[in-house]
């Protein structure tokens, strides 16, 4: 293993509770010109204003049209006037933590200039912290995207636009210089880009499609989950899941979901407040027998599908998004990974089997 020390920037959340979210990377800013304002350029005004940010990435933001006076996009070589509006979408501020470029294999699906596309495998942390401070993606990422300066400033956070939970496999874009880290964050954060997910849940389902609407925030006892609170209400984000339902498979169901937006654990806590659980969830309670026989023989069928996949049952299928140089979208697909896929076959047979027995086949 090869290794290089630089600063990384550690996210407000825990590395293992940051599952298809992308909301909480970035932050709003809003500022109003002095009556007074003499004229200066945009990126100097906003880079006096603003801390921990340079202008480079002031440039960018604006490059890609995240900067807005007035309420239309602004180039940074704007001369600002007395009273304007300005609004500008950036990552959080960065924190200061030692990170370690390791050399650890990456399934990459896509790279280019701009972007890399990455299918996680299940059980990589996609950022270090919280005792996860080695083995990340994005320690891997810094190992093999040394060289470029995007990932030689120590602010390795500027080329995460969106996160997938620890346990949950499939597709992840990163962005490997400031113009497109921009653009892409104005897809995420304006909730463009196109993410669908596969779930395997606890129960079946009336209907064949339906919505969960419900704000989201931190458990007021536990905060390792997140809760679902009324939609009109004070508390939490506002979050849309759309779910279709692909398979029935009697005491589960193999589902869709589409993300209308994209906030810490949004899946699992809406699927758990509907009373379907994702399988083997431990966190909201997919981990035990909430459907099905009393039978010694299910319990054990039941146990041998947890051991078959030791974790939750999700995984990030697609991705697309507007590619930040030909501006065309792009769209990626991936398969199933091995324990996901075998989980899923088990409950097909023992279905499929229990549909013979009740034909009297």
């Amino acid at each position: 293993m090869n290794a290089k020390a630089t600063s990384y920037t550690a996210p407000d959340l825990a590395a293992d509770e940051s599952e298809e979210s992308g909301d909480e990377l970035f932050e709003h800013f809003h500022v109003t010109a002095d009556r007074g304002q003499g004229m200066l350029r945009l990126d100097k005004f906003l880079t006096t204003r603003l801390e921990n940010t340079s202008r480079n990435r002031i440039q960018a933001a604006a490059d890609a049209g995240n900067i807005l006076v007035n309420g239309k996009p602004a180039k940074s070589s704007y001369k600002v006037k007395p009273l304007d509006q300005i609004s500008i979408v950036l990552p959080y501020p960065p924190r200061e933590l030692e990170i370690i470029a390791e050399n650890i294999p990456l399934n990459i699906v896509y790279e280019d200039a701009d972007l890399i596309v990455v299918n996680k495998e299940a059980g990589m942390v996609v950022h270090p912290g919280h005792g996860n401070y080695t083995g990340t993606l994005v320690n891997a990422l810094t190992y093999h995207l040394q060289g470029l300066p995007l990932f030689e400033t120590g602010d390795m956070r500027a080329g995460l636009v969106h996160r997938i939970d620890k346990n949950t496999s499939g597709l992840l874009v990163v962005a490997k210089n400031e113009r497109a880290h921009a653009f892409l964050a104005r897809q995420f954060y304006d909730h463009t880009i196109r993410r669908i997910y596969h779930a395997l849940v606890w129960g079946n389902f009336d209907e064949d499609e339906g919505t969960v609407t419900g704000n989201i925030a931190r458990h007021a006892t536990d905060r390792m989950r997140m809760a679902v609170y009324p939609p009109d209400g004070p508390v939490g984000k506002h979050a849309v899941t759309h779910y279709r339902v692909l398979k029935r498979l009697g005491y589960v169901t193999l589902i869709e979901c589409r993300l209308e937006t994209g906030r810490t654990h949004q899946i699992r806590v809406h699927m758990e407040s509907i009373g379907h659980p994702l399988f083997n969830d431990e966190r909201y309670g997919g981990d035990r027998i909430l459907k099905g026989t009393t039978f010694s023989k299910y319990r054990q069928f039941v146990e041998n599908c947890f051991a078959l996949m030791p974790r939750h049952g999700l995984h990030a299928l697609s991705l697309g998004f507007v590619h930040p140089s030909t501006r065309k979208e792009i769209y990626f697909e991936s398969e199933y990974p091995a324990d996901f896929a075998a989980c899923l076959a088990k409950w097909e047979s023992y279905t499929a089997a229990r549909s013979d027995i009740e034909r009297g086949e």
